[in-house]
């Protein structure tokens, strides 16, 4: 996979709906900024440091459960966790919602490959880490 595809699906860690969910689907700016502050928000939340998230979009990814925990901080803001569970149809309703329309099959594709994989984990930190390093 070409490092711009990695980028177009890691920017599902990235997407906020409770920000913009009134408003046409962000563009990829949008999404970038977006990104930063969730990241702002939960770095110092789960004691990561910019060497231990700051490369995830290109798909870095470090194991360590405050890096699992980080992961999991941005997707409960995007509001794709519902009941301490990764909600695959809310994902996809947000990249509905939320993503360029350029980027939205790959994004749903991406998301589908990896659903099941949520089974495999109870905690909300681990199946957040593992689905977003799966996409």
């Amino acid at each position: 996979m070409n490092t711009q595809k990695v980028q177009n699906v890691c920017y599902i860690i990235y997407f906020v709906c409770w920000f913009f969910v009134n408003s046409d689907a962000m563009t990829r700016q949008q999404l970038k900024n977006s990104g930063k502050l969730m990241k702002k928000s939960c770095m110092p939340k789960n004691d990561v440091t910019e060497e231990d998230v700051g490369q995830i979009e290109q798909g870095k990814f470090i194991e360590t459960r405050n890096v699992m925990c980080y992961v999991a901080c941005v997707y409960s803001m995007t509001q794709v966790v519902k009941n301490n569970k990764l909600s695959y149809d809310a994902v996809i309703k947000q990249v509905d919602v939320m993503f360029p329309p350029e980027m939205r099959d790959a994004v749903k594709a991406a998301a589908a490959h990896c659903k099941d994989i949520a089974k495999k984990y109870k905690d909300i930190c681990e199946v957040s880490y593992w689905t977003a390093k799966c996409i």
